[in-house]
């Protein structure tokens, strides 16, 4: 199979007791295992497809045969997602971003606690499954916003380059959290990997912003 399942960057109760042991254990064995194995399946007939990261297929759905577009750009979409949300956090959380990154978000988003709050209400309004970014916007200088994608989309996929994301479909927290999403939320920020968004931002910092479409592929892959 060209596209595996990455292991997890740390073991299932390690992020206890903010996503509990069980929750991390089917999110990464099942669900996330599932969209490989159906991304596995879906380029299986299509040879020049068979060498492409997921990366290039989601940033590249044009040059995917149509009958197998939406199934590349669902499954494609939740193996690079995944990937990046496990990166995404750590149980060694710092709690705070700081250097560089810290004073971006104070610039863009007025201070810490309030981009928090963005994050949060913005998650919550999304109707259905989705994730919430924080991403470093292609226009106005690579300004920091917040974005929501449905389904398995990806800021990158309108130029946006990706530096944290939280999952919230049901299935990243209803175990612990039933249907109560702002709960998640709020409980989710002590095992923020701010080391690695950082690292993210500083990858940006380095690429003008608009190479970064072009360069997508590459900056994912690195992450």
């Amino acid at each position: 199979m060209n596209h595996i399942l990455p292991p997890l960057p740390y073991g299932v109760a390690a992020l206890e007791p903010y996503i509990d042991a069980r929750t991390m254990a089917l999110h990464h064995d099942k669900h996330h295992a599932g969209y490989v194995e159906k991304l596995n399946a879906a380029v299986e007939h299509f040879p020049e497809l068979h060498e492409r990261s997921a990366s290039w297929l989601l940033l590249n759905l044009n040059k995917v045969p149509e009958e197998a577009r939406v199934a590349v750009r669902n499954n494609a979409g939740g193996h690079v997602n995944h990937s990046l949300f496990w990166a995404a956090m750590t149980p060694k959380g710092k709690g705070i971003p700081a250097g560089h990154l810290a004073d971006a978000i104070n610039r863009d988003f007025g201070s810490f606690e309030h981009f928090k709050s963005r994050f949060e209400e913005a998650a919550a309004e999304v109707l259905g499954s989705g994730w919430i970014w924080l991403a470093r916007a292609q226009q106005n200088g690579g300004r920091l916003r917040v974005f929501t994608t449905p389904g398995n989309g990806n800021p990158l996929m309108q130029g946006h380059f990706p530096l944290l994301v939280n999952d919230i479909w049901e299935h990243a927290y209803y175990f612990k959290h039933e249907n109560r999403r702002p709960e998640y939320l709020k409980e989710w920020w002590p095992v923020v990997n701010w080391d690695e968004v950082a690292r993210r931002f500083q990858r940006t910092d380095h690429n003008a912003s608009n190479h970064w479409a072009a360069e997508g592929e590459l900056l994912l892959e690195a992450g």
